[in-house]
């Protein structure tokens, strides 16, 4: 089962930082997942929330901000104060750190809340820019900004983000084109989620930090999880593995 770092190595520090990123670089597993907005000014940023209120010393939406005034914020001390100083990153600057790694960049498009017209564009774009197309994993909770990516970013995965517990889960992604499910924790105890991974989709599950959940996920046949602690499920995985072939070799 495949483990993505989610908003870069969040458990320990400041998430969705060039701290966070650069710390999930160093640890080997599949990928990292990142978030998407838009400045006032035009600008990429990598943010989960639409307000920079909880994880920043400044108030207001990032869609009514310049960069600059972005920038002159602080990032880091809401996680510790040994992190003061960490700014909002650009899409540009988190893509650089991965440019060298093995790992895959699932960006989430943050378009659910408010509509960033053309965001798609200007985010395959940037990933155009640093030839890095064939690592990208896109997905969003706004489905049709990722029915209009099914189209523009072909051959890429885009995988359908759910936060609800749907019925016909497997249906819905046929009628939207993609077979890339991204659904929550709660969700994917469910029966729908079952069924659709027994049909052949490719579910992740976000967010999962206790390796009890990961051991039930990867028994269900879940395809990858998303976690904020990815160095503590990297190696409950390899300790598994390891096990595993030693209890094989004495057979």
């Amino acid at each position: 089962m495949d483990i993505f770092a989610h908003r870069g190595a969040s458990r320990y520090f400041p998430e969705n930082t060039l701290l966070a990123f650069k710390e999930a670089a160093k640890i080997p597993i599949y990928g990292v997942e990142l978030d998407v907005h838009r400045t006032k000014d035009g600008v990429l940023v990598v943010h989960h929330d639409e307000k920079i209120n909880r994880t920043s010393n400044g108030k207001g939406f990032i869609h009514e901000m310049d960069f600059a005034e972005l920038r002159s914020y602080d990032f880091g001390s809401w996680k510790r104060e040994q992190f003061a100083g960490q700014q909002i990153p650009t899409l540009h600057e988190v893509l650089d750190i991965f440019r060298v790694t093995h790992h895959m960049i699932n960006i989430e498009l943050k378009t659910d809340v408010y509509s960033y017209p053309g965001l798609e564009e200007d985010v395959l774009q940037t990933v155009l820019e640093h030839d890095m197309a064939e690592r990208i994993i896109y997905s969003s909770f706004d489905h049709e900004i990722l029915e209009r990516l099914l189209e523009k970013a072909i051959p890429n995965e885009v995988g359908l983000l759910f936060s609800k517990v749907l019925i016909n889960l497997s249906e819905y992604g046929q009628m939207a084109g993609s077979s890339t499910l991204h659904v929550s924790l709660i969700a994917a105890k469910r029966n729908a989620v079952k069924k659709a991974i027994e049909l052949g989709n490719r579910v992740r599950v976000y967010t999962v930090n206790r390796t009890a959940d990961y051991d039930l996920l990867e028994d269900l046949g879940v395809d990858a999880i998303f976690t904020d602690e990815p160095e503590k499920m990297y190696r409950h995985a390899y300790e598994k593995k390891y096990q595993t072939k030693k209890e094989s070799s004495y057979e």
